[in-house]
């Protein structure tokens, strides 16, 4: 097989994993038009997100081992068959339930992918290749997620949102003929799917789910009741099996005794922390946009494009700063930039738009790549290359993992706290205060710091959606404040991170 026609396949490799980066940035942009197309509650929108993300935590541990068992090109093959199906069956879905079901199988698919590619790197392409080969797919992660947005607004605004999904068939069947075609055949060893601890697979899936479900339902039931006492027996029952299968089994799928590291445990809590930061402000921000500001899909892809325009032009600073600088100085600088992209979002009114939202996405997206580099190398200078590819896959998951179970934290605030806040501004405006007039909407000079007394029905359902909205953007506030909380508390680690100076350059 020629180099040319590996070199086929692997830019058709680089395009399915495109589709599967990119494929959560879309939906990210269109989350408020699917909410009013399917009748989604608020408090179940993030579903669309999580179950993407919480399908990849379970899949890219197992990338590896699926490797070994049935070879690169048949995983690619299939993986990227069963993503284009799941995005046919995301287009045809008509409720809730469905999609977010089908979400699942488009997750678990598109986790396979990414780690597929970086690992062909090192295994179909000639070592003088590694570095242009490397660089290629590190660009096409940047560019998908700099795009995303954008192209799932226009689809969105210009057609309906079935298509953010549709255009996934074309060069998923595409993508799986060309890999199939020019990806050789490698050796495998198919006793190893007899071999994986399935229980430890089905229990870990069973935990995540019961976490997720216990996270978002709890607060609303008020921690009582039937469901949240069965989510509560299930989740940490169903976790201790899964750690003890994990720790006991001879081919467990995820192998935490890499956690005995302290170096890579501290790198993984950072990459844990630095999801909830990644996926928890593109959710806020689109949903902020889309039921606040009431911008349609396209504005808000083209808002949201900032960060990822940002994240492009730094990533090449980064990788530049990564090999003369010490990674801990680099981590803190890093986790340092995106705390005050956090925090300078943590004050938003109803008014804000594309120009207050401008600067904190500027830092944000600067900061990403500060924060990836260094930790990952941090994380993975210790093993050996026999044990590099696991310990990668334990670091990635992590940040999903973060991402999803901050996603329902942000859901959580969102439901408890806004009915709260509402009850206390209608309180403050009833006392005639001025400021909470201004936060809402209303003519200051009505409001003396004086009873309003009696309100006629017609002046009441003129200012309780206004209130409503207030309250939103509250909670929205406090929902920043408590990543930006989180990721404070994460910069206290990096102390504790041991590695080298900087990276190694390459000699010429």
């Amino acid at each position: 097989m020629t180099i040319t026609r590996t070199w086929i396949g692997y830019i058709a490799m680089c395009l399915g994993m495109f589709m599967a980066i990119l494929d959560i940035q879309v939906v990210a942009s269109s989350l408020t038009n699917i909410q009013t197309a399917l009748h989604i509650p608020t408090d179940e929108l993030s579903w669309l997100q999580t179950a993407y993300l919480m399908a990849e935590v379970i899949a890219i541990p197992l990338t590896g081992w699926l490797t070994r068992s049935i070879g690169l090109r048949a995983l690619f093959t299939l993986a990227t068959l069963g993503f284009t199906i799941g995005s046919v069956l995301c287009a045809l879905c008509t409720g809730a339930e469905p999609l977010i079901a089908v979400r699942v199988l488009q997750g678990f698919c598109g986790g396979m992918l990414i780690p597929a590619v970086f690992t062909s790197v090192f295994t179909i392409l000639p070592r003088r290749h590694e570095v242009l080969a490397t660089t290629l797919a590190g660009v096409t992660a940047m560019i998908a997620p700099t795009i995303g947005p954008t192209v799932g607004g226009w689809i969105t605004q210009t057609y309906t949102w079935h298509w953010i999904f549709l255009i996934n068939v074309v060069p998923g069947l595409l993508v799986s003929a060309v890999v199939w075609s020019c990806i050789r055949s490698d050796a495998t060893d198919r006793t190893l799917l007899r071999r994986i601890s399935y229980a430890t697979i089905i229990l870990a899936s069973v935990f995540l789910g019961s976490l997720e479900l216990l996270l978002k339902e709890a607060p609303i039931h008020h921690w009582s009741g039937e469901l949240v006492t069965a989510l509560a027996i299930v989740c940490p029952t169903s976790g201790m099996l899964a750690l003890y299968f994990c720790f006991t089994a001879e081919n467990p799928f995820i192998d935490l005794r890499r956690f005995k590291s302290g170096a890579f445990c501290v790198s993984c809590a950072l990459s844990f922390i630095l999801g909830i930061g990644l996926y928890g402000s593109t959710y806020i921000i689109a949903i902020f946009l889309g039921l606040v500001r009431k911008h349609g899909p396209f504005d808000i892809g083209l808002i949201m494009m900032v960060a990822g325009v940002a994240q492009l032009i730094a990533a090449p600073i980064a990788a530049l700063a990564e090999t003369r600088i010490n990674g801990r100085l680099l981590t803190f600088a890093g986790y340092g930039l995106f705390t005050v992209g956090i925090f300078m979002n943590a004050f938003m009114t109803y008014q804000t738009d594309y120009a207050g939202l401008f600067w904190p996405q500027i830092i944000r997206g600067a900061a990403i790549m500060l924060c990836i580099l260094p930790t990952t190398r941090l994380a993975m200078e210790q093993w050996p290359p026999d044990q590099a590819p696991d310990a990668s896959g334990l670091f990635n998951l992590m940040r999903n993992l973060g991402g999803a179970i901050g996603l329902a934290l942000i859901d959580t605030i969102l439901e408890q706290r806004t009915p709260i806040h509402a009850r206390h501004l209608i309180d403050r405006l009833q006392a005639g205060d001025p400021n909470a007039a201004r936060f809402v909407g209303l003519p200051v000079e009505y409001f003396h710091n004086q009873p309003m007394g009696p309100i006629d029905p017609s002046m009441r359902a003129y200012v309780e959606p206004l209130i409503q909205r207030a309250a939103f953007v509250t909670s929205f506030n406090e929902a920043w404040l408590l990543i930006g909380v989180l990721f404070l508390i994460s910069m206290l680690f990096v102390p504790f991170v041991r590695g080298k100076s900087a990276a190694p350059t390459e000699t010429i």
